[in-house]
């Protein structure tokens, strides 16, 4: 088992990478205020680790009350958070019943926001059952849902007091997911860490073969760049930003097309390409570079041909993005693999020459 932890003073917490770990209620156990929580999971991770989380925490005399959710992206609402708010009232549950998300993305960001809003903050734990929430979501205390107009617009920072990912999850993965995963791997290589982007190309054929060792390393060093941001920039008043490479362009794509429609990670995946043509457009990466970006994105199964909305809708689209100042879209760019930039200064004619490409 790998250890990391999340230095946010009193509130830091561990991440536990490693095998059989949704059996060992010895890692939950410290962190609960009484034997007393609410898994939050959704009808597809529930039959598969439902039983044995609840079966492990039972034997060490925690009270379990399950919450089984619809699974997807477009349940990543207000009407699926009042499903869990009316388990914890029915059930009474008080300030000290800690809620567990035992799931992906999706069941990360409700679950959370409903922890820090229930009774005003009641504790919660982040079991992540994709790679996607492994090395992304479940770390840093973001959560939150979707509204209509716009992807992630209402949530709160609310750190978990602990991120157990299990990698054996990952063996039940559907190749697709595993893929929109690998799309939050190679962002950290691309925004801060050229070393990460090199291994990766060595690596990716083990990656998708699914090898223990290398899936556990890619874990490790993706949490822990993650980590390393967080605890200097929790709130996203600075830094923090650069892990939305790719994410402004790919949550446009994700509600023009309908939440669900492309995984997060795929748009991310063809968001991140997005932003390397920019990027090449204003002069900042080679073409070398950009052929090394496609081809890992490629190699990792990701699409990179972004749908063909023109420029105006993705505009249009764009200007709901959290990040947003003062009327202007702040994009993250590529000044270099392994070096990004926040930023407002672009080439607002070669913006849209990105934009009204079908493909890149």
């Amino acid at each position: 088992m790998q250890t990391l932890k999340v230095e946010l003073a009193n509130r830091s917490y561990p991440i536990y990478i490693g095998r059989s770990l949704i059996s060992n209620a010895d890692l939950i156990l410290p962190h609960l205020k009484r034997k007393h929580v609410a898994i939050v999971t959704n009808t597809t991770v529930a039959p598969l680790y439902l039983e044995t989380l609840s079966n492990a925490l039972q034997s060490a005399g925690v009270k379990v009350i399950p919450i089984i959710l619809p699974d997807g992206e477009a349940y990543k609402n207000s009407e699926t958070l009042n499903l869990i708010y009316d388990a914890l009232l029915q059930n009474r549950c008080e300030r000290s019943t800690t809620l567990i998300a035992l799931g992906g993305g999706v069941i990360g960001d409700l679950t959370g926001y409903a922890a820090a809003t229930y009774l005003r903050g009641v504790p919660f734990i982040q079991i992540p059952t994709t790679l996607l929430s492994q090395v992304d979501s479940s770390v840093g205390g973001k959560t939150g849902i979707n509204h209509p107009l716009g992807k992630n617009m209402i949530g709160a920072f609310y750190q978990p007091q602990l991120v157990l990912a299990d990698i054996d999850t990952l063996q039940t993965l559907p190749a697709r997911e595993f893929s929109a995963g690998m799309a939050e791997v190679i962002k950290y290589g691309l925004i801060r860490d050229a070393e990460f982007f090199d291994w990766l190309e060595v690596h990716i054929e083990q990656l998708m073969a699914l090898d223990e060792q290398a899936i556990t390393e890619a874990i490790y060093r993706s949490c822990k760049n993650k980590a390393d941001v967080v605890a200097r920039d929790e709130h996203e008043t600075g830094e923090r930003a650069l892990l939305n490479l790719g994410h402004t362009f790919g949550h446009a794509i994700e509600n023009a097309m309908g939440y669900g429609v492309w995984l997060h990670g795929e748009a991310v995946g063809a968001g991140t390409m997005m932003a390397a043509d920019l990027s090449q457009r204003m002069g900042w990466l080679t073409d070398t570079e950009v052929v090394r970006i496609r081809q890992l994105l490629t190699a990792a199964k990701l699409p990179l041909d972004a749908p063909k909305l023109g420029a105006e809708k993705y505009l249009n689209l764009m200007q709901l993005d959290k990040k947003v100042a003062d009327g202007k879209i702040r994009l993250v760019l590529q000044q270099a693999i392994g070096k990004s930039v926040i930023t407002s200064d672009y080439d607002a004619e070669k913006l849209k020459e990105t934009l009204s490409l079908s493909s890149m």
